[in-house]
């Protein structure tokens, strides 16, 4: 399971798509090649209105020594990722 990576200004976000986690239909958490998605029935929500959103993958750590790269769970989401400016500048 591949995760998008995009770079602003030296810093690497990685942003995830319903299709890309299976359009699951239930809240809950789940195993992917990166690690553990925990999905809430909000962003489920949001996927159903906006099936093209994508969300950052945040890192989820429980304990302060916790590796990092096993728990994840959504953040912020652009629901166009792939559409054009709505504006254009002259």
């Amino acid at each position: 399971m591949a995760v998008d990576k995009f770079t602003i200004d030296k810093i690497r976000v990685d942003k995830i798509t319903w299709d890309r986690v299976g359009r699951v239909t239930e809240p809950g958490r789940y195993m992917y090649t990166f690690g553990w998605l925990t999905i809430t029935a909000g962003d489920i929500d949001i996927w159903k209105q906006y099936p093209q959103a994508a969300f950052t993958l945040m890192a989820h750590h429980s304990e302060p020594d916790e590796s990092i790269g096993d728990e994840f769970h959504l953040g912020a989401f652009d629901v166009a990722p792939d559409a054009a400016p709505p504006f254009t500048t002259h």
